[in-house]
C-alpha cells in the first residue's frame, strides 16, 4: 500500500468551517491540509473536485444482527455497507441473540468490529438479557470500551431499574444511558402509529404518548439523579418539547431522530407494504414537521440510521406478523441532503453535523479519533461526499445482505464517493474496496 494519500481539490468541511484545500495523509494520520499540496511519490491520489470532505460520518444506532440472526445481517456486511455511506464508525445495537449482556460475548464482537470497513463498536445491555429487571454488568462492559448502554428493542420499563441505571453509569466516566422509550403496555399489540391512518386502515395503533410520557419519565430520573440521557430514535414532536424544555433547564440529555422520521409519515402505511413498519412508528405529519425543526434548532442532536436489516422472506409477511425495521445506512447522508438541504430547512454543515461531530461526541467515539476537524495531527477517518449527484436507490445494489429500504427508486441528492478509515480506502469511487 502507498505510504501516503492525497484527497484533491475538495471543500473541507467540518465543526471549524470550510475551505478549499488538499489533504495529505501519512500513517493514517492527517499530515497537512492546505490549497494546492504537492503530491509525494507513490502517493494514492483521490479526486475530490466538486466534493466536499468533512469528518467520517458516525452513526449510533445500527443492528448488525450478529451474532445470532446473520441471515439478515453481519458485522461484515453491515460495515461495508456503512462504509459505503460515508460511516467510519456506527454503534451497534445489543439485541442481539444472544443479548451483549456478558463479557467474554462483548470482548468478541468488538474485537470483530475493529476488523472490518468502518469502526463497529457496540453498546451493552442495561439490564440482564434486556428483561428490564436486573442490571447488566455494566461496569465489566465498561472495562472494554462501551460506553452506550440501552435495552433498545425494548423499553426499560421499571422506573427503579432506570433510576440504578442512572446511578449506576456516574461512575463510568463518558458513559450514557439510552432509552427505547415506548411504555410496552401503551403499544401492546399495536403496529403502527395510532392516528387517523390507522383507524381508516384497521391496524392496531401505537400512541405517540407511549413515547413522551416515558420520555417525560426519564428525564425526571435525570434531573434527579444527575445522570446522562440519551433518547433514541425520537419519533414524536411531544418527545422534542420535553427535551428542549430539558436542556433548558440543565439536565444532561442528548437525543437522535432517524432519516425515516424525517422523510416519511405513517401514511406510507396505508400501502400495507411491511417495508414501512417499524418501531418506533412513522408518525404524523406535525410530528415530522416538529421533528425537523427540532433537529433544525439543535433540540434535537444526531440523525441516526436504527439501520435494522430483515431477510426477504421475514418482511414479506403480512404487515401486522412482519418485524419491524428498515435498512438506513447506505441512504442516511442521501435522505438528509434531499429533505432537508435541498428544501433550505437545513444548511450542509448543519447535517454534517448531526451525521459526524455531534453524534461522535455522544458515543465518545471522538476519543477514537471520529468526528474530529479535518487539520493536522488528526486521524484520517474522513468522508468524500459530493452533496450535487443524483441517484436512485436500487435495493439489489445495496451492500446489506437485506433489502427492506423504504427509499426503494427514490432519486437521491448526495452521493459519497470515497470513505477513508485511518488512512485507509474503504470506499473509492462509490466501490467498497476489499
Amino acid at each position: 500500500m502507498p505510504d501516503a494519500l492525497v484527497i484533491r481539490s475538495g471543500r473541507v468541511l467540518d465543526e471549524t468551517g470550510e475551505r478549499m484545500a488538499d489533504v495529505l495523509v501519512r500513517d493514517g494520520r492527517i499530515a497537512e491540509v492546505a490549497p494546492g499540496l504537492d503530491v509525494p511519490a507513490g502517493a494514492r491520489v483521490l479526486d475530490a473536485e466538486g466534493c466536499v470532505v468533512s469528518p467520517g460520518l458516525v452513526d449510533i444506532q445500527v443492528h448488525f444482527r450478529e451474532p445470532g440472526r446473520e441471515e439478515a445481517e453481519t458485522i461484515e456486511t453491515g460495515a461495508r455497507a456503512a462504509a459505503l455511506g460515508g460511516f467510519t464508525a456506527v454503534v451497534a445495537m445489543p439485541n442481539t441473540t444472544p443479548p451483549l449482556d456478558d463479557a467474554k460475548v462483548m470482548a468478541a464482537v468488538l474485537e470483530r468490529g475493529r476488523q472490518v470497513a468502518c469502526l463497529v463498536t457496540f453498546a451493552g445491555c442495561i439490564t440482564q438479557g434486556r428483561a428490564g429487571h436486573e442490571l447488566a454488568p455494566l461496569g465489566e462492559l465498561y472495562d472494554l470500551g462501551v460506553r452506550v448502554f440501552t435495552d433498545d428493542g425494548d423499553c426499560v420499563a421499571d422506573a427503579n431499574v432506570m433510576r440504578r441505571a442512572f446511578e449506576y453509569a456516574l461512575a463510568l466516566p463518558g458513559s450514557v444511558i439510552a432509552q427505547h422509550a415506548e411504555d410496552p403496555d401503551l403499544v401492546a399489540g399495536g403496529h403502527m402509529h395510532e392516528g387517523e391512518w390507522s383507524a381508516k386502515l384497521g391496524i392496531p395503533g401505537r400512541p405517540a404518548e407511549a413515547e413522551s410520557t416515558i420520555v417525560a419519565r426519564d428525564l425526571a430520573l435525570a434531573k434527579l439523579t444527575g445522570g446522562r440521557y440519551h433518547v433514541l430514535h425520537m419519533s414524536a414532536g411531544a418527545s422534542a418539547e420535553l427535551v428542549r424544555a430539558a436542556k433548558a433547564e440543565g439536565i444532561r440529555v442528548t437525543c437522535e431522530v432517524s432519516p425515516q422520521h424525517l422523510a416519511l409519515t405513517d401514511a406510507a402505511c396505508a400501502s400495507f407494504d411491511p417495508v414501512f413498519k417499524m418501531n418506533p412508528p412513522l408518525r404524523s405529519e406535525a410530528d415530522v414537521a416538529a421533528l425537523t425543526a427540532a433537529l433544525a434548532d439543535g433540540t434535537i442532536d444526531a440523525i441516526a440510521t436504527d439501520h435494522a436489516p430483515h431477510a426477504p422472506e421475514t418482511k414479506e409477511r403480512p404487515f401486522e406478523e412482519a418485524p419491524p425495521g428498515m435498512l438506513g445506512v447506505e441512504t442516511a447522508v442521501a435522505v438528509a441532503i434531499t429533505k432537508l438541504v435541498d428544501t433550505g430547512v437545513m444548511t450542509l454543515a448543519q447535517v454534517l453535523g448531526a451525521l459526524s461531530w455531534r453524534p461522535a461526541r455522544i458515543a465518545g467515539l471522538d476519543a477514537a479519533g471520529h468526528g474530529l476537524p479535518v487539520v493536522a495531527g488528526n486521524p484520517a477517518n474522513l468522508c468524500v461526499l459530493d452533496p450535487a449527484a443524483r441517484w436512485v436507490v436500487s435495493p439489489d445494489r445495496l451492500a446489506s445482505r437485506s433489502r427492506n429500504t423504504p427509499f426503494a427508486g427514490w432519486k437521491l441528492s448526495g452521493r459519497v464517493r470515497h470513505t477513508v478509515l485511518y488512512g485507509q480506502p474503504t470506499v473509492l469511487d462509490h466501490e467498497a474496496q476489499a
